[in-house]
C-alpha cells in the first residue's frame, strides 16, 4: 500500500509491502527497508497514516536492499557500519577477521522492544568490531569497520 505521511511539516512518500510477509519490505522516499516486526500470534494491524509519531531518521547507515548492485562490487567505498537507531547490542555474529558477503548478518540491535538485524552494506572483511553483546549504542555510532 502507497501512501503520503506528513510529520512535522515533512512529507515522505512510503510504500508499505505484504503485511504478513516475513520481513515486509518497505520503501521510504525510495529507500528500501526490510522490516522484522516482532511475532506476536495476532494478525497484522491496518497501518493508518496519522499513527506515525516518530520522526524518521536523517540518514539511515544502510538501507537493506534486496540484492547489491549490478557491478558485484556493493558499496565499496564505505568503510564502516553505523548504528541506525539507537539502543542495545544483543549479539554479535562476526569476528574481526571474518569475511562478509553483502547482506550477510552481523549483530541484532534492540530498540523500542523490536530487534533489528544489522548487515553488511558491502561484501568484504571485517577490520575491527566496535561492540560486544549488552553494548548501548548511540544513532550514527560505527559498529564494525571494514578493510579495504
Amino acid at each position: 500500500m502507497k501512501m503520503r505521511v506528513t510529520i512535522d511539516a515533512q512529507s515522505f512518500e512510503v510504500e508499505v509491502g505484504d503485511l504478513n510477509a516475513r520481513p515486509i519490505p518497505v520503501t521510504v522516499e525510495g529507500d528500501s527497508f526490510m522490516v522484522w516486526p516482532e511475532e506476536s500470534g495476532a494478525p497484522a494491524p491496518a497501518v493508518a497514516a496519522q499513527a506515525v509519531t516518530r520522526r524518521l531518521p536523517e540518514s539511515a547507515s544502510a538501507p537493506v536492499r534486496s540484492a547489491p548492485p549490478a557491478n558485484g562490487g556493493g558499496a565499496a567505498g564505505i568503510k564502516a557500519v553505523t548504528a541506525p537507531i539507537p539502543g542495545v547490542i544483543l549479539s554479535v555474529t562476526v569476528k574481526e577477521g571474518d569475511a562478509v558477503v553483502f547482506g550477510q548478518e552481523l549483530c541484532i540491535l534492540e530498540a523500542m522492544k523490536m530487534k533489528n538485524m544489522i548487515r553488511a552494506n558491502r561484501a568484504g572483511k571485517i577490520a575491527a568490531v566496535r561492540v560486544a553483546a549488552g553494548d548501548q549504542v548511540k544513532h550514527s555510532q560505527v559498529l564494525m569497520e571494514f578493510t579495504d
